[in-house]
């Protein structure tokens, strides 16, 4: 999978716009507090890691990626962050309780092993520490209009679709409290992102 991740990242242009920018940024700087030792998990081009250095008042930032080609973008793009590389299918490179956010846009339905990642996040977050994530929702209505094939197509990356309910459920089972999920963009019916936050 690192290989795919690597070729993705090579042939992804470099003006890339991603669904949904302004929004998923609000959410982070408005969760965000003086001091956060923050973990952008799957920081791709390093915007938001970016953003989150701007925000969060003189705490450690560090953004990190499974694919050296998504770092390479982010470390031209802000040679005064600290990226790093990170396993696809291992543990993360950092001490228990390390952050005290961690930042995880768009990554989790990308993930293969989802037990294995959600303990390791919880691992390297302090207790109390909270963990923000965002994921395309995929509610009913939204696979009944679409279809499952638009939305995980047989040779795409989206390994998992997550419903409020379902990433609520998974947030839970991992030993998360304090669980909010709500749906954002577009039509009532027709969400298009979920937004998620936790507390370790």
């Amino acid at each position: 999978m690192r290989e795919y991740y690597e070729s993705l990242w090579e042939r992804l242009p470099a003006d890339l716009k991603l669904p949904e920018m302004e929004r998923r940024r609000a959410f982070l700087v408005g969760e965000l507090r003086d001091g956060d030792r923050v973990l952008d998990l799957g920081c791709g081009s390093g915007f938001f890691t970016q953003v989150a250095a701007s925000a969060a008042s003189a705490a450690p930032v560090v953004g990190a990626d499974v694919a050296e080609a998504a770092l390479a973008r982010a470390r031209a793009a802000h040679p005064d962050l600290d990226f790093r590389l990170v396993p696809f299918d291992g543990p993360l490179p950092f001490g228990d309780g390390e952050f005290t956010l961690v930042w995880s846009s768009e990554v989790i339905e990308h993930v293969a092993d989802t037990a294995q990642w959600l303990s390791e996040v919880r691992r390297v977050l302090v207790p109390r520490g909270r963990l923000l994530l965002t994921t395309p929702d995929h509610g009913r209505l939204r696979l009944l209009i679409g279809g499952v094939e638009r939305h995980s197509q047989p040779l795409g990356d989206h390994l998992h679709l997550y419903t409020a309910r379902s990433l609520r459920e998974v947030l839970g089972e991992f030993g998360f409290g304090e669980v909010t999920v709500r749906a954002a963009g577009r039509a009532p019916l027709l969400r298009r992102t979920l937004y998620a936050r936790a507390a370790r």
